[in-house]
């Protein structure tokens, strides 16, 4: 239900979303409840968001065929965002991204821990990455010329 108001309503409040899901409940219990089934470990990028892109991939472009890999970070508000995306019809899809716990670029184990997950799940294709400047590291080059 919570994804189908995402895509009607195209919000990501939470209190709009709770005002809107079809449950008996007072409005503050539906929110509370959302915030809780949102909070859940299970509701993890690993275990519900790379099976859906795994999916959609597989289905979407040819094994062996060549994809753009594009890497970055940024502020969003007071979060600081580590993403990984393909580029597929002129658009960015997100794969896996991070939240980092600290102000400023990421460094080298962050954004280890940031691909090895997409790296998995881009392991049939051929993958040109893209980063600007800060994935620039002769070790993070080194690492990825190992093909980790």
């Amino acid at each position: 239900m919570l994804v189908w108001l995402l895509q009607v309503h195209k919000q990501i409040k939470l209190e709009r979303l709770a005002a809107n899901l079809p449950i008996p409940i007072l409005d503050q219990s539906r929110r509370r409840h959302s915030q809780r089934f949102l909070s859940l470990k299970q509701l993890s990028i690993a275990l519900i968001w790379l099976p859906i892109i795994d999916e959609l991939i597989k289905q979407r472009i040819t094994k062996g065929s060549t994809v753009y890999l594009a890497i970055d970070r940024t502020q969003w508000r007071d979060n600081n965002i580590l993403l990984a995306a393909i580029i597929w019809r002129k658009r960015a899809l997100p794969i896996y991204w991070n939240i980092l716990n600290k102000k400023g670029s990421s460094n080298l184990d962050e954004q280890k821990s940031l691909l090895r997950p997409v790296f998995r799940l881009l392991r049939d294709y051929k993958i040109v990455r893209l980063g600007d400047r800060e994935f620039r590291s002769v070790e993070l080059a080194n690492w990825l010329a190992l093909g980790k």
